[in-house]
């Protein structure tokens, strides 16, 4: 072999290798480039734990706070009421008589009380009644019968500091951007008996560290009132303003607004009379931007449902159950709240997802992922899921879908 024959396969080669790499420089191969997301920063949506992973262990306790971490969720949601003594605690409600086995223990049969909440009449077992000595001496349950209930009774109602702590030595142990979502729950009623959720709140984070807009919090409250009181005492987090209604009138394929969840209760207190879909108008949203960086909706508000009527104008049972209810209806074309939102530069956290077929859409066949994918491929920028497994799982698939 010659030497010019020696120097061809080695010039032959450069050429090859100068080829591919030109190619992959500009972008070329057989993997197709990701696609961008519809968030509002082009971000992957979050999901996030409501109540922890509430759909498999008593809710706002840390053993169901840990498991929704373990399951891939980036926030947990801790709804925060007062104790007697003025620490902030997990209940979903002031109200403590589902969500524990206080009406079981003798020792505090004669607290039970009738006190008025938002206006309405309640009967049961108050935290503000209690010191947290004493809270700490009941045991969380599971407030859906048809969930796992081997677990009542045996895991404790854990303080806001508690919450923070396991989340910064999840942090710590997982390397993730893990954070807290915390919501000030009734804090008309709180004011009124002198345990104002604000302050306490405020002070908490500042001992955290987790004061700035860079923290691992996003704040939230279906109360205006509540946000503008933090934001004006230098609470500095991202904050969310959550959107309510009463109901879901599947006949019409409307949300329904009755006391005490058609208007936010400060605005009730203060003679506003708008409601909660006030918020989702544009003007509304440019009045929510000027105090907060994202709203918290019901889902019904992006994507509507329907059930199909008869002939005499009542719903068809359609999956056959025996039952007339959210699963015998269809979801409707979304609207254009999330690109109204995003547009007022907001973005939209929507709740609750949850996995049983009876709150399923029934186009969905039974399917939560299918929802899921629904609301992510709308733009939706995060979600508030009892299944933080299966909100993970879906978005996955999401991202696959974006060559992500």
């Amino acid at each position: 072999m010659s030497a010019l024959q020696n120097i061809l396969p080695l010039k032959m080669s450069v050429l090859v290798t100068a080829a591919a790499l030109t190619l992959a420089g500009c972008g070329g191969s057989d993997s197709p480039s990701p696609l961008p997301f519809k968030t509002l920063n082009n971000v992957q949506p979050l999901v996030m734990g409501h109540r922890g992973a509430s759909g498999y262990l008593p809710e706002h306790t840390l053993e169901a706070y840990g498991r929704a971490i373990e399951m891939g969720a980036d926030f947990v949601e801790p709804d925060l009421v007062a104790t007697q003594d003025g620490v902030l605690i997990a209940r979903h409600e002031p109200n403590i008589t589902s969500t524990t086995n206080v009406s079981t223990l003798p020792q505090f049969a004669s607290r039970k009380t009738t006190k008025k909440v938002d206006g309405v009449d309640e009967t049961g077992w108050f935290a503000s009644d209690f010191t947290l000595a004493e809270i700490k001496t009941m045991g969380a349950l599971i407030t859906d019968a048809e969930r796992p209930q081997q677990f009542n009774g045996l895991y404790k109602i854990p303080t806001l500091q508690e919450i923070i702590d396991l989340v910064k030595a999840r942090r710590v142990a997982t390397g993730r951007d893990i954070g807290i979502s915390p919501e000030t729950k009734h804090p008309t009623f709180h004011r009124a008996l002198g345990l104002g959720l604000e302050d306490r709140l405020i002070t908490v984070l500042n001992a955290a560290g987790w004061n700035s807009r860079t923290a691992p919090v996003l704040v939230q409250s279906f109360e205006p009132g509540s946000l503008k009181e933090m934001k004006s005492k230098n609470l500095a987090t991202r904050m969310v303003q959550l959107v309510d209604a009463d109901d879901y009138d599947l006949k019409a394929g409307k949300l329904s607004y009755a006391a005490p969840y058609d208007r936010p209760y400060d605005w009730t207190v203060s003679g506003d009379t708008r409601l909660f879909s006030a918020m989702v108008t544009p003007a509304g949203l440019a009045e929510i931007k000027a105090y907060a960086d994202g709203i918290g909706p019901w889902k019904p508000y992006i994507v509507p449902v329907k059930a199909t009527l008869d002939a005499a104008g009542n719903i068809v049972d359609r999956n056959g159950d025996g039952k007339r209810d959210y699963n015998d209806a269809s979801s409707q074309p979304a609207t254009s709240l999330i690109d109204d939102a995003h547009k007022a530069g907001l973005f939209v956290h929507a709740y609750t997802f949850r996995n049983e077929a009876r709150r399923l859409a029934f186009d969905y066949n039974k399917d939560p992922k299918a929802e899921y994918l629904q609301f992510y491929r709308l733009g939706l920028d995060g979600l508030f899921s009892d299944f933080p497994d299966t909100a993970t799982e879906a978005r996955t698939a999401y991202l696959r879908e974006l060559n992500r």
